[in-house]
Protein backbone atom coordinates (compact mmCIF):
# COMPACT_ATOMS: atom_id res chain seq x y z
CA UNK A 1 0.00 0.00 0.00
CA UNK A 2 3.06 2.43 0.92
CA UNK A 3 5.19 1.74 -1.93
CA UNK A 4 4.11 4.93 -3.62
CA UNK A 5 5.35 7.05 -0.04
CA UNK A 6 8.27 4.83 0.22
CA UNK A 7 9.70 5.82 -2.90
CA UNK A 8 8.81 9.26 -2.85
CA UNK A 9 10.74 9.53 0.55
CA UNK A 10 13.56 7.54 -0.44
CA UNK A 11 14.08 10.11 -2.98
CA UNK A 12 14.10 12.76 -0.60
CA UNK A 13 16.88 10.71 1.49
CA UNK A 14 19.06 10.22 -1.49
CA UNK A 15 19.16 14.04 -2.35
CA UNK A 16 20.49 14.41 1.33
CA UNK A 17 22.54 12.07 1.44
CA UNK A 18 25.39 13.56 -0.19
CA UNK A 19 25.26 16.51 2.44
CA UNK A 20 28.39 17.20 5.20
CA UNK A 21 26.06 19.13 7.46
CA UNK A 22 22.38 19.90 7.81
CA UNK A 23 21.93 23.27 6.74
CA UNK A 24 18.67 24.75 7.31
CA UNK A 25 17.76 25.01 3.54
CA UNK A 26 18.34 20.93 3.43
CA UNK A 27 15.49 21.15 5.99
CA UNK A 28 12.84 23.23 4.12
CA UNK A 29 13.36 21.53 0.58
CA UNK A 30 12.95 18.21 2.56
CA UNK A 31 10.35 18.55 4.25
CA UNK A 32 8.79 20.10 1.44
CA UNK A 33 9.01 17.36 -0.83
CA UNK A 34 7.93 15.50 2.51
CA UNK A 35 4.60 17.23 2.53
CA UNK A 36 3.90 16.46 -1.15
CA UNK A 37 4.84 12.72 -0.67
CA UNK A 38 1.77 13.12 2.18
CA UNK A 39 -0.46 14.57 0.48
CA UNK A 40 0.34 12.49 -2.95
CA UNK A 41 -0.47 9.66 -0.51
CA UNK A 42 -3.69 10.97 0.77
CA UNK A 43 -3.29 11.57 4.18
CA UNK A 44 -5.74 14.43 5.24
CA UNK A 45 -4.16 18.42 4.95
CA UNK A 46 -4.31 19.33 8.42
CA UNK A 47 -2.74 16.13 9.59
CA UNK A 48 0.09 16.97 7.09
CA UNK A 49 0.62 20.52 8.00
CA UNK A 50 0.48 19.07 11.96
CA UNK A 51 3.31 16.59 11.17
CA UNK A 52 5.43 18.87 8.53
CA UNK A 53 5.41 21.55 11.86
CA UNK A 54 6.61 18.73 14.09
CA UNK A 55 9.39 17.63 12.01
CA UNK A 56 10.46 20.58 10.89
CA UNK A 57 11.09 22.39 14.72
CA UNK A 58 12.29 18.85 15.02
CA UNK A 59 14.96 19.14 12.52
CA UNK A 60 16.46 22.16 13.30
CA UNK A 61 15.94 22.12 16.87
CA UNK A 62 18.23 18.92 16.92
CA UNK A 63 21.46 18.73 17.84
CA UNK A 64 24.09 17.64 14.95
CA UNK A 65 25.30 13.70 15.56
CA UNK A 66 28.39 13.41 14.30
CA UNK A 67 28.21 9.82 13.54
CA UNK A 68 24.66 10.53 11.33
CA UNK A 69 24.53 11.93 7.97
CA UNK A 70 22.21 14.65 7.40
CA UNK A 71 19.88 11.82 5.31
CA UNK A 72 20.31 9.59 8.41
CA UNK A 73 19.19 12.83 10.60
CA UNK A 74 16.52 13.32 8.65
CA UNK A 75 15.51 9.92 8.55
CA UNK A 76 15.67 9.61 12.08
CA UNK A 77 12.79 13.36 12.85
CA UNK A 78 10.23 11.94 10.18
CA UNK A 79 10.27 8.12 11.69
CA UNK A 80 10.09 9.59 15.18
CA UNK A 81 7.33 11.91 14.31
CA UNK A 82 5.90 8.95 11.74
CA UNK A 83 5.54 6.73 15.26
CA UNK A 84 3.90 9.40 16.99
CA UNK A 85 1.29 10.06 14.15
CA UNK A 86 0.26 6.83 14.00
CA UNK A 87 -0.70 6.43 17.62
CA UNK A 88 3.01 6.03 19.48
CA UNK A 89 2.63 2.66 21.04
CA UNK A 90 0.83 -0.98 20.59
CA UNK A 91 -2.43 -1.08 22.16
CA UNK A 92 -4.01 -4.39 23.04
CA UNK A 93 -7.02 -5.80 24.10
CA UNK A 94 -7.19 -6.40 27.64
CA UNK A 95 -9.77 -8.24 29.39
CA UNK A 96 -12.47 -7.42 30.94
CA UNK A 97 -11.68 -7.95 34.99
CA UNK A 98 -15.07 -9.55 35.13
CA UNK A 99 -15.21 -12.06 31.97
CA UNK A 100 -16.60 -11.63 29.14
CA UNK A 101 -15.03 -8.81 27.22
CA UNK A 102 -17.43 -7.57 25.09
CA UNK A 103 -16.16 -6.20 21.43
CA UNK A 104 -18.54 -4.43 19.40
CA UNK A 105 -17.50 -4.12 15.39
CA UNK A 106 -18.90 -0.89 13.74
CA UNK A 107 -18.62 0.58 10.45
CA UNK A 108 -19.87 1.01 7.13
CA UNK A 109 -21.33 -1.53 4.13
CA UNK A 110 -18.64 -3.56 2.25
CA UNK A 111 -15.69 -2.41 4.99
CA UNK A 112 -15.35 -6.43 5.57
CA UNK A 113 -17.21 -6.25 9.55
CA UNK A 114 -18.16 -9.91 9.10
CA UNK A 115 -15.06 -11.41 7.79
CA UNK A 116 -12.72 -9.09 10.58
CA UNK A 117 -14.56 -10.41 13.43
CA UNK A 118 -14.21 -13.46 12.23
CA UNK A 119 -10.45 -13.38 11.88
CA UNK A 120 -10.13 -11.40 15.47
CA UNK A 121 -11.71 -14.23 17.00
CA UNK A 122 -9.29 -16.84 15.51
CA UNK A 123 -6.86 -14.52 16.55
CA UNK A 124 -7.96 -14.58 20.08
CA UNK A 125 -8.38 -18.59 20.13
CA UNK A 126 -4.72 -19.13 18.98
CA UNK A 127 -3.91 -17.27 22.02
CA UNK A 128 -5.78 -19.05 24.65
CA UNK A 129 -9.17 -17.48 24.58
CA UNK A 130 -12.45 -18.65 24.24
CA UNK A 131 -14.53 -15.69 21.52
CA UNK A 132 -17.93 -16.24 20.86
CA UNK A 133 -19.42 -14.51 17.87
CA UNK A 134 -22.67 -12.94 17.87
CA UNK A 135 -24.92 -12.16 14.75
CA UNK A 136 -26.32 -8.87 15.39
CA UNK A 137 -26.22 -7.54 11.88
CA UNK A 138 -29.79 -8.63 10.80
CA UNK A 139 -30.58 -5.73 8.09
CA UNK A 140 -28.36 -7.27 5.12
CA UNK A 141 -29.00 -10.37 3.60
CA UNK A 142 -27.48 -13.49 4.12
CA UNK A 143 -25.63 -11.69 7.09
CA UNK A 144 -26.04 -13.88 9.83
CA UNK A 145 -25.14 -17.18 7.32
CA UNK A 146 -21.86 -15.62 6.25
CA UNK A 147 -21.18 -15.45 9.77
CA UNK A 148 -21.98 -19.00 10.78
CA UNK A 149 -19.74 -19.61 7.71
CA UNK A 150 -16.49 -17.65 8.54
CA UNK A 151 -17.16 -18.47 11.86
CA UNK A 152 -17.02 -22.33 11.51
CA UNK A 153 -14.08 -21.89 9.40
CA UNK A 154 -12.61 -20.09 12.28
CA UNK A 155 -13.06 -22.95 14.69
CA UNK A 156 -15.05 -20.47 16.91
CA UNK A 157 -19.08 -20.77 17.69
CA UNK A 158 -21.44 -18.58 16.04
CA UNK A 159 -24.78 -17.17 18.68
CA UNK A 160 -27.53 -16.35 16.30
CA UNK A 161 -30.67 -16.82 18.38
CA UNK A 162 -34.30 -16.46 16.43
CA UNK A 163 -34.32 -12.29 17.64
CA UNK A 164 -35.27 -9.61 15.26
CA UNK A 165 -33.81 -6.68 17.62
CA UNK A 166 -30.31 -6.82 17.49
CA UNK A 167 -30.17 -5.21 20.93
CA UNK A 168 -31.95 -7.95 22.52
CA UNK A 169 -29.75 -10.65 20.60
CA UNK A 170 -26.30 -8.80 22.04
CA UNK A 171 -27.88 -9.15 25.61
CA UNK A 172 -28.68 -12.75 24.86
CA UNK A 173 -25.48 -13.49 23.45
CA UNK A 174 -23.34 -11.79 26.62
CA UNK A 175 -25.79 -13.67 29.14
CA UNK A 176 -25.20 -16.88 27.65
CA UNK A 177 -21.59 -16.06 27.20
CA UNK A 178 -20.98 -15.77 31.06
CA UNK A 179 -23.08 -18.55 31.86
CA UNK A 180 -21.13 -21.09 29.09
CA UNK A 181 -17.47 -19.79 30.01
CA UNK A 182 -16.49 -17.32 27.17
CA UNK A 183 -14.16 -14.93 27.63
CA UNK A 184 -14.71 -12.72 24.45
CA UNK A 185 -18.04 -11.84 22.81
CA UNK A 186 -17.38 -10.50 19.09
CA UNK A 187 -20.42 -8.58 17.72
CA UNK A 188 -20.75 -8.10 14.24
CA UNK A 189 -23.33 -5.12 13.39
CA UNK A 190 -25.48 -3.83 10.82
CA UNK A 191 -23.60 -1.20 8.51
CA UNK A 192 -25.17 1.31 6.10
CA UNK A 193 -23.57 2.63 2.55
CA UNK A 194 -23.71 6.01 4.51
CA UNK A 195 -23.38 7.17 8.06
CA UNK A 196 -26.81 7.77 8.98
CA UNK A 197 -28.91 9.05 12.42
CA UNK A 198 -30.85 5.43 11.74
CA UNK A 199 -27.46 3.60 11.54
CA UNK A 200 -25.61 5.24 14.78
CA UNK A 201 -28.71 4.79 16.92
CA UNK A 202 -29.03 1.36 16.83
CA UNK A 203 -25.50 0.92 17.27
CA UNK A 204 -25.73 3.01 20.14
CA UNK A 205 -29.01 0.36 21.62
CA UNK A 206 -26.88 -2.59 20.99
CA UNK A 207 -23.71 -0.80 22.54
CA UNK A 208 -25.60 -0.47 25.77
CA UNK A 209 -27.18 -3.38 25.99
CA UNK A 210 -24.23 -5.47 25.90
CA UNK A 211 -22.10 -2.99 27.81
CA UNK A 212 -19.58 -3.05 25.23
CA UNK A 213 -15.84 -2.63 26.81
CA UNK A 214 -14.73 -2.22 23.25
CA UNK A 215 -16.03 -0.55 20.35
CA UNK A 216 -14.05 -0.87 17.22
CA UNK A 217 -14.35 0.78 13.79
CA UNK A 218 -13.63 -1.31 10.85
CA UNK A 219 -12.47 1.33 7.97
CA UNK A 220 -11.46 0.26 4.61
CA UNK A 221 -7.86 1.43 3.75
CA UNK A 222 -8.94 1.82 0.30
CA UNK A 223 -11.51 5.15 0.91
CA UNK A 224 -9.01 7.25 1.77
CA UNK A 225 -10.20 11.00 2.91
CA UNK A 226 -13.45 9.48 3.34
CA UNK A 227 -12.06 7.02 5.76
CA UNK A 228 -11.33 10.56 8.56
CA UNK A 229 -15.09 11.62 8.09
CA UNK A 230 -16.61 8.10 8.97
CA UNK A 231 -14.06 7.80 11.59
CA UNK A 232 -15.04 11.32 13.08
CA UNK A 233 -18.93 10.22 12.73
CA UNK A 234 -18.76 7.37 14.82
CA UNK A 235 -16.37 8.42 17.17
CA UNK A 236 -19.33 11.37 18.05
CA UNK A 237 -21.92 9.35 18.59
CA UNK A 238 -20.23 5.94 19.48
CA UNK A 239 -16.86 7.21 21.07
CA UNK A 240 -14.81 4.12 19.72
CA UNK A 241 -12.16 3.00 21.46
CA UNK A 242 -10.06 1.53 18.00
CA UNK A 243 -9.77 1.62 14.62
CA UNK A 244 -9.33 -1.86 12.48
CA UNK A 245 -8.04 -1.24 9.32
CA UNK A 246 -8.93 -3.53 6.33
CA UNK A 247 -7.13 -3.95 2.85
CA UNK A 248 -3.43 -3.12 3.67
CA UNK A 249 -2.46 -4.86 1.09
CA UNK A 250 -4.44 -3.20 -1.51
CA UNK A 251 -2.73 -0.62 -4.03
CA UNK A 252 -4.48 2.33 -1.77
CA UNK A 253 -1.86 5.12 -0.94
CA UNK A 254 -2.00 4.70 2.40
CA UNK A 255 -3.53 8.38 3.20
CA UNK A 256 -6.41 6.25 6.13
CA UNK A 257 -3.64 4.54 7.92
CA UNK A 258 -1.80 7.93 8.42
CA UNK A 259 -5.33 10.55 9.14
CA UNK A 260 -7.31 8.40 11.16
CA UNK A 261 -5.52 8.36 14.22
CA UNK A 262 -4.48 11.97 14.24
CA UNK A 263 -8.45 12.73 13.27
CA UNK A 264 -10.04 11.26 16.29
CA UNK A 265 -7.24 10.15 18.67
CA UNK A 266 -7.89 6.30 18.75
CA UNK A 267 -5.35 4.14 18.16
CA UNK A 268 -5.12 1.51 14.89
CA UNK A 269 -5.88 -1.43 16.92
CA UNK A 270 -5.68 -4.23 14.07
CA UNK A 271 -4.68 -4.18 10.45
CA UNK A 272 -6.12 -6.67 7.75
CA UNK A 273 -3.83 -7.71 5.41
CA UNK A 274 -5.62 -10.43 3.03
CA UNK A 275 -8.04 -12.08 2.40
CA UNK A 276 -7.40 -15.34 4.79
CA UNK A 277 -8.72 -15.64 7.91
CA UNK A 278 -5.13 -15.70 9.39
CA UNK A 279 -4.18 -12.17 7.73
CA UNK A 280 -5.04 -10.25 10.90
CA UNK A 281 -1.89 -8.36 12.40
CA UNK A 282 -1.90 -6.10 15.52
CA UNK A 283 -1.01 -2.61 14.49
CA UNK A 284 2.62 -1.48 15.84
CA UNK A 285 3.14 2.20 15.07
CA UNK A 286 7.00 1.94 15.29
CA UNK A 287 6.82 -1.26 12.96
CA UNK A 288 4.40 0.27 10.55
CA UNK A 289 6.45 3.49 10.22
CA UNK A 290 9.79 1.74 9.56
CA UNK A 291 7.96 -0.11 6.58
CA UNK A 292 6.60 3.13 5.29
CA UNK A 293 10.10 4.32 5.84
CA UNK A 294 11.72 0.83 3.59
CA UNK A 295 13.61 -0.02 6.83
CA UNK A 296 11.82 -3.51 7.12
CA UNK A 297 9.84 -4.83 9.91
CA UNK A 298 11.85 -7.72 11.26
CA UNK A 299 10.04 -8.31 14.37
CA UNK A 300 6.79 -9.04 12.39
CA UNK A 301 8.44 -11.71 10.41
CA UNK A 302 9.76 -13.19 13.13
CA UNK A 303 6.55 -13.68 14.73
CA UNK A 304 5.11 -14.80 11.35
CA UNK A 305 7.74 -17.32 11.20
CA UNK A 306 7.16 -17.98 14.96
CA UNK A 307 3.46 -19.11 14.25
CA UNK A 308 3.95 -20.55 10.54
CA UNK A 309 7.28 -23.38 11.89
CA UNK A 310 6.42 -26.21 13.84
CA UNK A 311 9.18 -26.12 16.64
CA UNK A 312 9.37 -30.25 16.57
CA UNK A 313 9.70 -29.91 12.79
CA UNK A 314 12.43 -27.70 12.61
CA UNK A 315 14.15 -29.76 16.00
CA UNK A 316 13.72 -33.01 13.24
CA UNK A 317 15.14 -30.64 10.22
CA UNK A 318 18.04 -29.71 11.84
CA UNK A 319 18.70 -33.27 13.19
CA UNK A 320 18.41 -34.19 9.72
CA UNK A 321 20.76 -31.58 8.45
CA UNK A 322 23.33 -32.87 10.87
CA UNK A 323 23.18 -36.29 9.28
CA UNK A 324 22.86 -35.48 5.84
CA UNK A 325 19.46 -36.91 5.41
CA UNK A 326 17.80 -33.92 3.83
CA UNK A 327 15.22 -35.17 1.11
CA UNK A 328 12.65 -33.47 -0.99
CA UNK A 329 10.07 -34.34 1.20
CA UNK A 330 11.53 -31.83 4.05
CA UNK A 331 12.18 -29.13 0.82
CA UNK A 332 8.46 -29.56 0.31
CA UNK A 333 7.49 -29.22 4.16
CA UNK A 334 9.89 -25.78 4.19
CA UNK A 335 8.49 -24.73 1.03
CA UNK A 336 4.63 -24.82 2.71
CA UNK A 337 5.90 -23.14 6.30
CA UNK A 338 6.78 -20.13 3.98
CA UNK A 339 3.92 -19.78 1.92
CA UNK A 340 2.04 -20.30 5.31
CA UNK A 341 3.72 -17.10 6.62
CA UNK A 342 1.68 -15.08 4.01
CA UNK A 343 2.00 -13.60 0.17
CA UNK A 344 5.74 -13.70 -0.55
CA UNK A 345 5.42 -9.48 -1.43
CA UNK A 346 4.63 -8.72 2.07
CA UNK A 347 7.71 -10.94 3.28
CA UNK A 348 10.31 -8.97 0.86
CA UNK A 349 8.90 -5.69 2.69
CA UNK A 350 9.44 -6.95 6.33
CA UNK A 351 13.35 -7.34 5.27
CA UNK A 352 15.51 -4.51 5.59
CA UNK A 353 16.77 -2.91 2.62
CA UNK A 354 13.98 -5.24 -0.25
CA UNK A 355 12.32 -1.67 -0.30
CA UNK A 356 15.07 -0.04 -1.83
CA UNK A 357 15.20 -2.84 -4.28
CA UNK A 358 12.24 -2.08 -5.92
CA UNK A 359 12.79 -2.65 -10.11
CA UNK A 360 16.19 -4.31 -9.37
CA UNK A 361 14.30 -7.98 -7.91
CA UNK A 362 12.68 -9.74 -9.64
CA UNK A 363 8.61 -9.42 -9.95
CA UNK A 364 6.47 -11.00 -6.82
CA UNK A 365 4.34 -12.13 -8.85
CA UNK A 366 7.07 -14.03 -10.99
CA UNK A 367 8.80 -15.07 -7.63
CA UNK A 368 5.06 -16.15 -6.39
CA UNK A 369 4.28 -18.24 -9.42
CA UNK A 370 7.33 -19.88 -9.17
CA UNK A 371 7.10 -21.41 -5.97
CA UNK A 372 3.67 -22.76 -6.98
CA UNK A 373 5.52 -24.51 -9.74
CA UNK A 374 7.80 -26.06 -7.31
CA UNK A 375 5.27 -27.05 -4.85
CA UNK A 376 3.30 -28.71 -7.59
CA UNK A 377 6.24 -30.70 -8.85
CA UNK A 378 6.86 -31.53 -5.73
CA UNK A 379 3.41 -32.76 -5.27
CA UNK A 380 3.50 -34.88 -8.34
CA UNK A 381 6.17 -36.88 -6.96
CA UNK A 382 5.47 -40.03 -5.40
CA UNK A 383 6.46 -40.19 -1.64
CA UNK A 384 9.44 -42.63 -2.93
CA UNK A 385 10.76 -39.97 -5.41
CA UNK A 386 10.90 -37.08 -2.75
CA UNK A 387 13.04 -39.59 -0.42
CA UNK A 388 14.98 -40.55 -3.31
CA UNK A 389 15.46 -38.38 -5.86
CA UNK A 390 18.09 -40.64 -7.30
CA UNK A 391 15.60 -42.99 -9.33
CA UNK A 392 14.15 -40.23 -11.18
CA UNK A 393 14.85 -41.45 -14.73
CA UNK A 394 13.67 -39.49 -17.57
CA UNK A 395 10.54 -41.64 -17.75
CA UNK A 396 9.85 -40.10 -14.25
CA UNK A 397 10.32 -36.51 -14.99
CA UNK A 398 7.86 -36.56 -18.04
CA UNK A 399 5.12 -37.85 -15.58
CA UNK A 400 6.00 -35.62 -13.18
CA UNK A 401 6.07 -32.68 -15.15
CA UNK A 402 2.47 -33.91 -16.91
CA UNK A 403 1.03 -34.20 -13.64
CA UNK A 404 2.32 -30.61 -12.47
CA UNK A 405 1.28 -28.90 -15.69
CA UNK A 406 5.03 -27.87 -16.29
CA UNK A 407 8.41 -28.94 -17.96
CA UNK A 408 10.64 -31.25 -17.77
CA UNK A 409 13.20 -28.46 -17.77
CA UNK A 410 11.46 -27.26 -14.79
CA UNK A 411 11.57 -30.26 -13.02
CA UNK A 412 15.50 -30.75 -13.51
CA UNK A 413 16.04 -26.87 -12.49
CA UNK A 414 14.13 -27.73 -9.39
CA UNK A 415 16.23 -30.99 -8.52
CA UNK A 416 18.97 -28.63 -9.37
CA UNK A 417 18.38 -25.97 -6.50
CA UNK A 418 17.71 -28.40 -4.25
CA UNK A 419 21.03 -30.16 -4.77
CA UNK A 420 22.86 -26.61 -4.19
CA UNK A 421 20.37 -26.35 -0.97
CA UNK A 422 22.07 -29.44 0.08
CA UNK A 423 25.53 -28.51 -0.68
CA UNK A 424 25.11 -24.94 0.85
CA UNK A 425 23.43 -26.22 4.12
CA UNK A 426 26.68 -28.80 4.29
CA UNK A 427 28.75 -26.39 3.76
CA UNK A 428 27.29 -24.23 6.70
CA UNK A 429 27.26 -27.05 8.92
CA UNK A 430 30.91 -27.64 8.08
CA UNK A 431 32.10 -24.28 9.60
CA UNK A 432 29.81 -24.17 12.34
CA UNK A 433 31.52 -27.41 13.47
CA UNK A 434 34.79 -25.95 13.13
CA UNK A 435 33.90 -23.03 14.79
CA UNK A 436 34.30 -20.45 11.41
CA UNK A 437 31.44 -17.79 10.84
CA UNK A 438 29.59 -18.31 7.70
CA UNK A 439 29.42 -15.63 4.60
CA UNK A 440 25.97 -15.51 5.55
CA UNK A 441 23.87 -13.81 6.85
CA UNK A 442 26.64 -10.80 6.74
CA UNK A 443 27.01 -9.36 9.68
Amino acid sequence: MFEALQERLAGVFRRLSGRGVLRPEDVDAAVREVRLALLEADVHVQVVRDFIARVREAAVGREVWKSLTPAQQVVQVVYEELVRLLGGEHRELVPAPRPPTVVLLCGLHGTGKTTQAAKLALYLRKRGRRPLLVAADLQRPAAVRQLQVVGERAGVPVFAPALTDPAEVARSAVDHARSAGYDFVLVDTAGRVHVDDDLLQELRRVRDAAAAHYVLLVVDAMTGQEAVRVAQRFHEALTIDGVVLTKLDGDARGGAALSVVAAVGRPVMFVGTGEKLEALEPFHPDRMASRILGMGDVLTLVERAREAVDAQRAAELERKLRRAEFTLEDFREQLRQVRRMGPLESLLELIPGVAALRGRRPEADEQERELKRMEAILDSMTPEERRDPSILNASRKRRIARGSGTTVQDVNRLLKQFEEAKRMMRELERMGRRGKRPLWPPV
